[in-house]
């Protein structure tokens, strides 16, 4: 019995280390503003020719607080191209990739990541 919960407990801890958030990827370019039951709140700065290690984002809304220029590689090999003017906002469906800013200026973001199996949140 015991190492049948050991085999559990070391499944689950392989299935946390695949969940690729980008706070533990990349800690020097996102920070949690806020976080709650029902979204995560992302503030996101990086410099031109900088990249994010691999990560991944539950469905999410992106503001763009500044101009930018960058690329995402897909884990399929696609590579797609975006370019924001400041005060943009994106709406996108779940995803993982790695993003490198291709362009002359800083990126600066926040991202509204939306917690799975939300149907309505509670005000306080």
């Amino acid at each position: 019995m015991h190492r049948a919960a050991a085999l559990v407990v070391f499944l689950s801890l392989g299935a946390v280390a695949l969940a690729q958030d980008p706070v533990a990827t990349d800690p020097d370019k996102y920070r949690v503003i806020l976080e709650n039951d029902c979204v995560r709140v992302l503030d996101y700065r990086d410099r031109p020719g900088e990249s994010t290690r691999q990560h991944e984002h539950p469905a999410f809304v992106l503001y763009a607080l500044s101009a930018f220029r960058r690329s995402l590689a897909l884990p399929d090999g696609r590579v797609l191209a975006r370019e924001f003017a400041a005060g943009e906002v994106m709406w996108s469906d779940a995803q993982t990739h790695v993003g490198t800013n291709t362009g002359e200026t800083p990126t600066h973001v926040l991202i509204v990541e939306l917690k799975s199996g939300v149907v309505a949140c509670a005000r306080d």
